[in-house]
C-alpha cells in the first residue's frame, strides 16, 4: 500500500477479488466491507452489526473466513479475497443452494451470504462434518429468522450430496 500525493491521506491498495486484480485509492482504515460494497459494487456481503458479531459481512481472505466489517482495507494489500459473488461457480455452491432452499434456511437473506461462505469454508476443511462441527463452523454467523436447525440441516444435507 503506497500513499498517493494529493489524495487527502488516501493510499493505493492492490489486491485480488474473486480472481480479478483490483487497484484503488482508499483511506487505510476504511473497512473492507465498505470498499467491497461501495467502490467495487459487490453487495453480497451485508452489514448486520458492524461489530464483527453477526457474520453477515463474511468473506474469505486468503482462504480464512473473516468479518469484512473489522478488516481495514490496508490489511488486504496483496491479499486474495473471495466474496459470495466469486464463489458462485464453486463446486459446493449448487448442493448448498439446493439444501438451503429445501430446508427453508434462507429467509430474510441478510445472513445467507455469510452462512454460505462459512459453510463452504467448513466443508472444504471437513467434507463430512458432524453436527457439533457444523455448529462450531457456523458459530460466528447469527440468524434471527431460522432458529438455526434449518441451516444446520442444510449444511449436513449438502455434505451428504457432495459425498455421494
Amino acid at each position: 500500500m503506497t500513499p498517493s500525493p494529493g489524495t487527502n491521506a488516501k493510499c493505493e491498495v492492490s489486491f485480488t477479488v474473486n480472481g480479478e486484480a483490483k487497484k484503488l485509492l482508499a483511506h487505510p482504515m476504511e473497512r473492507l466491507l465498505d470498499v467491497l460494497r461501495n467502490d467495487l459494487k459487490l453487495t453480497g456481503a451485508k452489514e448486520g452489526c458492524g461489530e464483527g458479531e453477526c457474520g453477515s459481512c463474511s468473506v474469505l481472505l486468503d482462504g480464512m473466513l473473516v468479518n469484512s466489517c473489522l478488516v481495514p482495507v490496508a490489511q488486504v494489500s496483496g491479499a486474495s479475497i473471495d466474496t459470495i459473488e466469486g464463489i458462485s461457480a464453486h463446486a459446493l455452491m449448487h448442493p448448498l443452494q439446493e439444501a438451503f432452499l429445501e430446508c427453508g434456511s434462507a429467509q430474510c437473506g441478510i445472513c445467507t451470504p455469510g452462512m454460505i461462505l462459512a459453510a463452504v469454508h467448513l466443508l472444504e476443511k471437513k467434507p463430512e462434518p458432524a453436527l457439533a462441527e457444523i455448529r462450531e463452523g457456523l458459530a460466528g454467523n447469527l440468524c434471527r429468522c431460522t432458529g438455526y436447525i434449518q441451516i444446520f440441516d442444510a449444511v449436513a444435507g449438502a455434505a451428504r450430496r457432495v459425498a455421494k
